[in-house]
């Protein structure tokens, strides 16, 4: 069960006044993913390009505790917020 600063993270990250790049969009999803489901247990897509992006950044999260994704969800929110 996500903490409740991380579901305020998940809140404030939409609400940037400043699009995240297309890296740190990914970085975020794959977090956010490992953080509520944990390990990637689905298959690769095969033709969706823009989904193979998002299974790789949350695949090359395996083993991550989700208390730690939680972690390094919010820690990257925060500098997210700060930059702008």
């Amino acid at each position: 069960m996500p903490s409740a600063e991380f579901n305020t993270a998940a809140e404030e990250v939409k609400n940037l006044s400043t699009k995240p790049s297309d890296n740190q969009l990914l970085e975020l999803y794959g977090l956010f993913k490992q953080a509520t489901v944990g390990d990637n247990t689905t298959s690769k897509p095969t033709f969706d390009i823009k989904g193979r992006y998002k299974w790789d950044a949350w695949t090359k999260l395996k083993g991550t505790s989700q208390e730690d994704a939680e972690k390094q969800y919010i820690a990257l929110v925060e500098s997210l917020k700060a930059a702008q």
